[in-house]
């Protein structure tokens, strides 16, 4: 008697461009120990941060949107900002994930939380650097963000033919391409509302202008994402990987029936409003090396070069903090393509720990 022998699973692989593809070129032995072999990071500094400006920009917009009283600026730390803070920290401890020490003051989380941060009496909360950044960072764009804001925490879900397909060999001849979109505004060229910081930088960035002045419909998307972190240099991958992502998420968005015309990508990297020591070294070494597309210049540049470790981070002026702050990146049909064949090109890769 013959047995039949069962066919292989016929599986579509799905991969997540930050948590699989992006996680897979910073560190392929990292991302097999966290996404395969579910070891959680030994430093989750960047991983609270990164969840918690998200999750604070998300819930400032929805009070936005459902409160009359809330769509007045600037917010005041203590209590319009301070109360999403902590809203949101118990979130994220419910989840297992808990500020580091001198990021952020838990005090008033819960009515037994005491205040650690310093050894004064009596205990009380203080606004540390997650605090400042999440207030610059509400009372900065928020104000012009929040009336663009068309769509958030946005799904997305495309499927691409597998590279070098074999049959009998291959896993199968698609694979998945998953991502979340922070925001999506939408733009009506027409009733675009007088003032909004946001479309000032972008009519003012010539390739993206062109591409408005080109379009056939009069309103366009953007798609817009946070960054925890400081403005990259512009050698490092991480600043390829970001243009990546926003490509990348624009052909996503554009499989979806209700999309209109994506005219740019936008990062916003949320630590340039408030800058640690450590960020202000960084800067000063991108400045000498000529490493970063918005230099200083006047009494910001003085003030970086002369600042010294150990001592406070200077201050810098707002307009320099804004340009920082905001990355502008033009959305074309040469630009998604690449960004696509190199989405294809990891997939394929020999031994790839995807």
């Amino acid at each position: 008697m013959s047995l039949s022998v069962r066919p292989r699973p016929y599986i579509i692989p799905e991969y997540s461009l930050t948590g699989d593809l992006l996680a897979y070129l910073t560190c392929g032995l990292q991302y097999r120990y966290h996404n395969k072999g579910s070891l959680p990071p030994s430093t989750p500094v960047q991983l609270w941060f990164g969840e918690f400006i998200h999750s604070v920009m998300e819930e400032a917009y929805r009070r936005w949107q459902d409160e009359t009283s809330e769509q007045r600026f600037p917010w005041n730390w203590d209590p319009d900002v301070r109360d999403i803070e902590l809203e949101v920290e118990r979130r994220l401890e419910a989840r297992g994930l808990y500020a580091p020490f001198g990021l952020f003051c838990a005090y008033g989380l819960t009515q037994s939380r005491q205040c650690t941060c310093y050894t004064r009496n009596p205990p009380r909360q203080h606004q540390l650097i997650a605090s400042q950044r999440t207030e610059s960072a509400i009372n900065t764009w928020g104000q012009h963000l929040f009336p663009l804001i068309a769509e958030a925490e946005v799904r997305l879900k495309g499927s691409r033919d597998m590279p070098n397909y074999q049959p009998n060999i291959s896993r199968s001849n698609y694979y998945g391409v998953t991502g979340v979109i922070d925001v999506i505004s939408s733009v009506n060229l027409i009733n675009a509302p007088p003032g909004n910081l946001i479309l000032h930088y972008i009519h003012q960035h010539t390739e993206v202008s062109q591409i408005i002045n080109n379009l056939a419909s009069q309103e366009y998307e953007i798609i817009i994402d946070y960054k925890g972190m400081r403005r990259p240099a512009t050698n490092s991958r991480l600043w390829q990987h970001h243009e990546w992502q926003i490509l990348t998420y624009t052909w996503l968005r554009s499989q979806q029936p209700q999309s209109r015309p994506i005219a740019a990508g936008i990062i916003f990297y949320l630590n340039e409003l408030a800058l640690s020591g450590e960020d202000v070294e960084e800067l000063r070494d991108d400045v000498a090396s000529s490493l970063t597309d918005v230099m200083p210049s006047g009494q910001d540049l003085n003030r970086i070069q002369n600042w010294r470790r150990g001592t406070p981070p200077p201050v810098l002026t707002r307009p320099f903090r804004e340009q920082r702050s905001i990355r502008i990146i033009p959305v074309n049909d040469t630009a998604v393509q690449n960004s696509l064949q190199r989405f294809d090109n990891v997939v394929s890769t020999p031994y790839s720990a995807l």
